[in-house]
């Protein structure tokens, strides 16, 4: 009796979950997408393939996942470790330079980097990869730097006081107190590639973008907005779970 009064509280609290909601919708449409068929071919009589069929929506997300985590874990390293790089004695002199780099990266659009890198590597994903990289890492070296830069001095003088090296300074002191912030350069920087990686179908890297840029070659509508749908979806859910993360990191939890 007890264990049902406990659960049901907890299932209660899933169904309105907006997390819930929208991970079954994600799914729905990466399995079930077939299933709107009818709503499609009513909504656009002229087209004799409402759906797209070329490819799996599955294997469309999980190739497009793989694209933005790898891009994201790219600048993720690059842009924690110039994040770093810049707020210690050493660096502090080069924080202009990398800072304007890293802002060309995103100032420059994905699909002029995509125009210069496809002809010396050819095309397919790394190509696709090199432009999410570059466009993420502003995001991210900005939350790195604020975050360090917003640790109290008295937390790094009394952590020096008890004899603690530089480095351990940095890796038990600055940088958790850093991390709710370093979250959400990388939140940013996720939610933006989720979109940007859309164009890497232009370079023959497979992508929710697929069914988007064949919509468009063949002006089909349908195709266009079932794979804008998964990405507003895909980014959706990735936002929830980042937020999810922020609340489990912030103090007050």
């Amino acid at each position: 009796m007890t264990t049902s009064r406990g659960v049901r509280p907890v299932w209660l609290a899933a169904a309105r979950d907006p997390l819930t909601w929208s991970i079954a919708a994600l799914v729905f449409l990466m399995f079930g997408m077939n299933a709107l068929r009818p709503l499609f071919a009513a909504a656009f009589p002229e087209l004799q393939r409402p759906i797209f069929e070329q490819d799996s929506f599955v294997a469309l997300t999980v190739a497009h996942v793989a694209l933005v985590a790898l891009s994201s874990a790219a600048s993720i390293v690059a842009g924690v470790g110039a994040g770093i790089f810049i707020t210690r004695p050493s660096g502090r002199e080069f924080g202009p330079l990398v800072e304007s780099t890293v802002a060309m990266g995103q100032t420059i659009p994905p699909v002029a980097v995509l125009a210069v890198v496809v002809p010396l590597i050819g095309f397919g994903e790394a190509p696709a990869l090199i432009a999410l990289a570059l466009y993420g890492l502003l995001p991210i070296v900005q939350g790195t730097v604020a975050g360090l830069e917003s640790v109290p001095g008295s937390a790094r003088e009394a952590a020096a006081g008890l004899g603690m090296s530089a480095g351990r300074i940095l890796t038990c002191i600055e940088l958790p107190l850093a991390m709710p912030v370093i979250i959400t350069g990388v939140r940013t920087s996720t939610i933006i590639n989720i979109g940007t990686a859309a164009l890497a179908a232009t370079v023959g890297a497979k992508s929710l973008g697929t069914p988007i840029v064949i919509g468009l070659s063949g002006f089909n509508t349908a195709y266009i907005i079932q794979g804008a749908l998964l990405v507003g979806l895909l980014a959706i859910v990735t936002d929830l779970c980042f937020d999810r993360l922020q609340r489990s990191r912030s103090p007050a939890q």
